[in-house]
């Protein structure tokens, strides 16, 4: 039997069994998934594969970080090029002829510049890992095993095309610098020494290129095969929409996640997409500010516990092989609570739900709605939830706000803002013709210093010449810290009573100071059946400012710095409205500091965190203000009033309070507009 075929057949059988060890991972990895709830996904081919093609071919999650970001484009486009590559390389050590390509030696050429920028990336890589030593990145074998497939995967590449010249006697060419220097190196070899060296190069780079094909499902890795499918099948509703959950669901034992096959197939897709780089985690306040929840972790322990429950399931199905690439934790994972056992009740307390992670995620991850389900688990079927938060939903249930407050008590803002009736502020009742509804909210109902807000607004709003009315007792808490807290049930009782006023009204627009409510109503309640246009004030106050309805003619000498609020900003995008009015307002100079627009920090409010006491690591809120202040600023604006409460707490504990004032755009606005002095609001 000749050598050539020897080889052709080793070929086979070695990459056969690669091939079928690979497509076992994949499989048993596809059976976990096909664990978890069915979800329907929408067939929007269009938008999903422009979507798909931005973000995969664009990479332009990845390059938030661009120093990053360039890395992995040279080594994403690097892989795809150098497919061609192996193919080539494959060929001469099978049959001793390449691709028939024309003009083989800019393709040779091509080959060794790719080469070089990936070892080039790679050693960028390492440096960042280890010298650099980026707090999210992880250190040690595990992590660092890619880097030495990959480099070892390219110098074989190198390898191999100097032992063929030396073979072949070929002289150095330009086409070819590298494998040119590395055949000068072996020129004296002899014809047979220099087959060797090839052949030992060819393997070397076969052996590689299978066993990391047989590593990659197993390891964080699984991206490149997931994280694709992960993007072209993301939700295509509002961001940062909550799924429903159906409470006249009869046959329904419990509700939200208590167990990991309760989760979506789609969210088990992230658990394998999640590549481990760092970043949610990298950008959350909870774990900045030393909460135990970390994005990252979360994902990757939700992921290790579905494989290994998964192996315990699947193993038990007589169709199934014996699988032999899942780990095992001690003690058998089916008897594993999912809550308390892989995810502590702490870490889903400690959540803002800002969704800082999911705009930093490069494969298209979503965390907050994983751990809304893990708190509705907690809340709607096993009743636990911290005592503060609690009692904030008892008094929401009870009187329609966190404090208590007797809802009889909810217009008494009237008169308090407006003794003498002069701002006109009318019921729905009272003024049945109006165009907008002010929706005030509970804190600029009962909050004294979010009433300040209201008022500033209700006078830019008379000033334009607006006409607009507010429900009075009648209105209700929107729903959301119940919603985002795990409350669904309360939720959808408030979301139901809520609709109902509006349609009593015929109201067709809202308008309200609370990017919270704004969010809840323009993204979550139209599922409930709500037709209205809801407005954030900001963006109404750009209009009227634009349009000449409100002149800021009055200078207000200020150096201000806006916080961007997460349910205004990354929630619903709206980041130059606020700007505008401000840069519209003569004085004023406009910085920014280095956590602003999609970047921006949570204030620590969000989440139903308003209305609970952070007991672990820095205060949320403080961390923030030290970010705001860092640019010394006169005044911190913002357009939300509970990041408002939470700024201000925050200059009040750095003690600045006397030299940094935290004021709502509106406040900043009417400055201008009126020449109110500063001590009026």
């Amino acid at each position: 039997m000749s050598g050539s075929l020897i080889q052709f057949i080793l070929f086979l059988a070695v990459t056969g069994y690669a091939v079928y060890l690979f497509g076992k991972v994949v499989y048993h990895r596809y059976l976990y998934i096909r664990l978890g709830k069915p979800v329907y996904v929408k067939k929007e081919a269009k938008a999903r594969l422009k979507k798909f093609a931005i973000e995969v071919f664009g990479q332009t999650k990845l390059l938030k970080d661009k120093k990053s970001g360039i890395m992995h484009i040279v080594i994403f486009y690097g892989f795809i090029i150098l497919q061609l590559g192996a193919l080539d390389l494959i060929l001469k050590g099978l049959i001793g002829q390449g691709l028939p390509i024309p003009g083989y030696d800019y393709f040779t050429l091509m080959q060794e510049v790719t080469v070089a920028l990936i070892l080039f990336a790679m050693g960028y890589a390492t440096y960042r890992r280890y010298i650099e030593k980026l707090k999210r990145l992880k250190r040690g074998w595990k992590p660092s095993i890619v880097v030495f497939f990959i480099c070892f995967l390219m110098l074989s590449v190198l390898v191999s095309g100097g032992f063929e010249r030396v073979r072949d006697g070929v002289g150095a060419s330009g086409f070819a610098p590298l494998s040119s220097l590395f055949a000068g190196v072996f020129s004296g070899l002899s014809h047979t020494g220099a087959t060797v060296g090839f052949y030992t190069g060819w393997w070397m780079h076969l052996l590689i290129l299978l066993a990391f094909l047989i590593y990659v499902p197993q390891s964080k890795h699984f991206h490149i095969l997931t994280a694709p499918i992960n993007i072209l099948l993301r939700r295509t509703e509002p961001v940062g929409k909550l799924a429903s959950l159906d409470l006249e669901d009869e046959s329904a034992e419990s509700f939200g996640v208590g167990k990991i096959e309760e989760f979506t197939q789609k969210q088990m897709m992230d658990f394998y997409s999640c590549v481990e780089c760092g970043r949610c985690t990298s950008m959350c306040p909870a774990h900045s500010t030393g909460k135990m929840l970390s994005p990252m972790h979360l994902i990757t322990k939700l992921r290790d516990h579905l494989t290994e429950k998964g192996a315990a399931i699947t193993s038990k199905s007589p169709w199934v092989p014996a699988f032999a690439f899942a780990g095992y934790s001690e003690g058998n994972p089916l008897n594993v609570e999912l809550i308390g056992g892989v995810i502590t009740e702490e870490e889903l307390w400690a959540c803002t739900t800002c969704r800082n992670c999911e705009d930093q995620c490069p494969v298209g991850n979503e965390h907050v709605d994983k751990i809304i389900d893990l708190r509705r688990h907690l809340v709607l079927t096993q009743g636990s939830m911290p005592h503060d938060g609690q009692r904030a939903l008892q008094n929401i249930e009870r009187q329609g706000n966190p404090w208590g407050i007797s809802r009889n008590d909810r217009v008494k803002w009237v008169k308090e803002v407006d003794p003498e009736d002069q701002l006109g502020v009318k019921t729905v009742k009272e003024k049945p013709e109006f165009e907008y509804l002010l929706f005030v909210g509970s804190m600029g109902s009962y909050d004294n210093r979010s009433r300040k807000i209201i008022h500033a607004f209700i006078k830019l709003m008379n000033e334009a010449g607006i006409s607009f009315a507010i429900l009075g007792n009648e209105e209700k808490n929107s729903g959301d810290t119940p919603r985002r807290m795990g409350n669904e049930f309360l939720f959808q009782q408030l979301c139901a009573d809520n609709i109902a006023t509006f349609q009593k009204y015929n109201i067709k627009k809202i308008v309200t100071t609370c990017p919270h409510t704004y969010h809840i109503f323009k993204k979550e309640y139209p599922e409930f059946g709500l037709v209205a246009d809801v407005y954030h004030h900001t963006e109404l106050l750009d209009q009227w400012v634009k349009a000449g309805l409100l002149k800021p003619s009055h200078q207000v000498d200020e150096r201000i710095t806006y916080h961007d609020s997460c349910y205004l900003g990354r929630y619903n995008e709206v980041y130059e409205q606020p700007r505008n009015v401000l840069k519209a307002i003569p004085g004023i100079e406009l910085v920014e500091q280095s956590r602003s627009r999609e970047n921006s920090m949570c204030c620590g409010a969000g989440g139903g965190m308003m209305w609970m006491e952070e007991t672990a690591g820095t205060r949320v809120n403080v961390a923030r203000t030290e970010q705001l202040l860092s640019v010394n600023p006169t005044i911190i604006s913002s357009a939300c009033p509970y990041c408002l409460t939470m700024v201000e707490d925050g200059t009040k504990l750095k003690e600045v309070e006397d030299q940094v004032k935290a004021r709502d755009i509106a406040e900043i606005l009417a400055l201008s507009v009126f020449g109110m002095p500063e001590k009026s609001l």
